[in-house]
């Protein structure tokens, strides 16, 4: 019970009423011995009416009005004369004096919570001002144990209704918290136990329905969470897939473009000058292939194998991939350029590096291609103090709404009609792979530059 929610509260509910009666208590106990030290007052001076009815009582008499008044003296001062008008003997001498002519609060319940825990009785003298102006003062003497005894019997009466409440208290707001916090809370538990066993059941999603805003928050928070779950897992599934089917495609494109290896060997032996001048860059495509093919299977499990790095003479790689999509162009108006430092070299992968800056030359071609204007395509170095930067830069229509809001995101980030988006998706992947990240700098009716980041020199240690 004590690790439930109603449990907890049922416990702490009680221990707070208890609380709050106990510093009800204190003063309450305080007032009960004011009134009765008051009552006796006042039963003494009705007592000293009856003598001063008549001056001679009987001994009798005297006593039987002593003990109805529960007090063994009373003195009246009237007129400035102190009187002692009945008197008896008293148990002991007087061992302290309550005036409650005028006592402060403090006072009060300091005196009361002294004589409950004093167990000792005592003689006590009690000096009031008498009811109905009937004199100057009034005083009497009383026995402690019969006041104590009495505030006892009532502080136990009301500890015992201070218990009752509490447990009724406790109880209600037991049953008011199972109702309003603990059943929906544990009908959200019930939901997400039951779409962990079937996830990609949209019917297992929870349907908002709690009455508490808070926990009605949680729940369409709750809902949104498993939605964009349910719809991932159906992502990952087509992922999954698509790499198996790629994974067969690679398989026999290899065996292919190895056929095709071989008859590059025949090729180069050509003393047709152009094919001598086309065929090393015949047979660089090829490899290239070949090697795209080998690391299909590893994307297909969404995974790409650990970039080689080393010292790669940049000019050469954006050299070839700048003449690679040259080819492509044809007759059209678009001309390639390149601003880099002869002889600088970046710690990368050269494969991985070409396919990045290849993907987004390429990709930048195509846009420009599309729009049917004349464009430029730039890939520029910068020397950073920690840093090679690399952009790609072209003159074409700027990105799409659509590839704009699912940047580098596999088979959202589209940039035309028909592509899958997976060229940016692969390119960012490969370029944290080398410690660093490719951005987009800026993007808009004037043109369009990627950036590459990639560290000069190894992590070191922090």
């Amino acid at each position: 019970m004590l690790r439930t929610l109603s449990g907890r509260f049922l416990i702490l509910t009680v221990i707070f009423v208890m609380v709050a009666e106990i510093l009800i208590f204190v003063p309450s106990i305080a007032r009960f011995r004011e009134d009765y030290l008051l009552s006796r007052l006042e039963r003494a001076q009705i007592a000293s009416l009856a003598l001063l009815a008549d001056d001679m009582i009987s001994e009798d008499l005297e006593a039987e009005l002593l003990r109805n008044a529960e007090v063994y003296n009373v003195v009246l001062r009237r007129d400035e004369v102190r009187q002692l008008m009945l008197s008896s003997e008293m148990p002991a001498p007087i061992e302290d004096t309550v005036d409650l002519r005028d006592p402060s609060a403090w006072t009060l319940i300091y005196d009361a919570t002294a004589r409950l825990f004093d167990p000792e009785p005592e003689v006590i003298r009690v000096i009031g001002a008498p009811v109905r102006e009937a004199g100057l003062l009034i005083e009497v003497t009383i026995w402690t144990k019969d006041l104590r005894s009495a505030m006892l019997d009532y502080g136990l009466n009301i500890l015992v209704l201070s218990a009752v409440i509490s447990i009724f208290t406790a109880s209600l707001l037991f049953v008011a918290v199972r109702l309003i916090l603990v059943k929906p809370i544990r009908g959200v538990v019930g939901y997400m136990q039951s779409y962990a066993a079937a996830p990609e059941d949209a019917r297992r999603i929870i349907q908002p329905s709690a009455g508490v805003e808070e926990l009605r928050e949680a729940e369409v928070a709750l809902q949104t969470l498993q939605m964009e779950l349910t719809a991932a897992l159906k992502q990952r599934e087509r992922l999954a897939q698509l790499g198996g089917a790629v994974a067969k495609v690679s398989h026999d494109l290899r065996n292919i473009l190895t056929s095709a290896q071989l008859f590059t060997d025949r090729i180069e032996m050509s003393e047709d000058p152009t094919v001598k001048r086309m065929a090393p860059k015949l047979v660089n495509s090829i490899t290239r292939a070949v090697h795209l093919c080998e690391s299909t299977l590893a994307f297909g499990k969404a995974e790409e194998p650990a970039p080689s790095l080393t010292d790669v003479p940049l000019a050469d790689v954006v050299q070839d991939a700048l003449e690679s999509e040259n080819l492509a162009v044809g007759e059209y108006d678009l001309a390639f350029s390149a601003d880099i430092t002869p002889g600088a070299l970046v710690m990368a992968d050269a494969e991985q590096l070409y396919r990045v800056i290849h993907n987004l030359v390429r990709n930048a071609r195509q846009a420009i291609v599309a729009s049917g204007k004349p464009g430029q395509i730039q890939v520029a170095l910068e020397d950073a103090p920690q840093d090679w930067l690399i952009r790609i830069s072209d003159t074409g229509p700027g990105l799409p709404p659509k590839a704009l809001e699912h940047l580098f995101k596999p088979f959202q980030g589209g940039m035309r009609k028909g592509g899958t988006g997976l060229g940016l998706a692969i390119s960012s992947e490969l370029i944290r792979g080398h410690g660093g990240d490719l951005t987009l700098e800026r993007s808009d009716e004037t043109g369009t530059v990627f950036k590459i980041r990639l560290p000069k020199g190894a992590v070191t240690e922090i």
